[in-house]
């Protein structure tokens, strides 16, 4: 089962409407697929589970282990301040080192409410993986002025849908 992880603990995101769109694409194409929200990793996490605390999180132990089974992901990122959201990487670092996405394979998709559709966040995010041994899809959607391409909780942007679509079929055959 391929793993949607929304990259942002923002309450009512565009990213989790864009994760809920993936996850219709993917289902489409016979694939399951399972979204997990940042915004369910308990609040204190970044204290009681990392470092010296790594395994002593019942909440953030019981949300590492869905990550950890997966071996297809995709990581919706939304671009804050040039980047992607902090609760990621702090999510990212409390994951079992190199273990968690060692050989696994991802795709990244970036949302922005400026121009950019979050390209530098995907970079960023590129290389972490790279570090980590993580296999990341060479076809990263930018979606660029989300606010602007959507209507009623729906992407209304063609070129974005078509995006998601090719990138899923690539995801299933990486």
């Amino acid at each position: 089962m391929i793993k949607i992880i929304v990259g942002t603990n923002r309450k009512n995101s565009v990213s989790k409407i864009i994760a809920e769109t993936y996850q219709g694409i993917l289902r489409e194409k016979g694939s399951d697929a399972e979204i997990l929200e940042l915004e369910d990793l308990p609040a204190d996490f970044a204290a009681t589970a990392l470092y010296e605390n790594n395994g002593k999180n019942p909440g953030y132990n019981a949300f590492h282990d869905r990550v950890k089974d997966g071996k297809k992901f995709i990581f919706i990122v939304p671009e804050y301040n040039g980047s992607f959201p902090g609760i990621l990487k702090t999510f990212i670092d409390g994951m079992t080192y190199p273990n968690t996405f060692r050989n696994k394979k991802c795709a990244l998709v970036g949302i922005s409410s400026g121009i950019g559709g979050g390209g530098i966040a995907l970079s960023h995010l590129t290389d972490i993986f790279h570090y980590l041994g993580m296999h990341v899809l060479a076809l990263k959607p930018k979606l660029a002025k989300i606010e602007q391409n959507m209507s009623d909780n729906l992407l209304t942007n063609r070129l974005y849908v078509e995006l998601l679509h090719t990138q899923a079929d690539m995801l299933l055959e990486f």
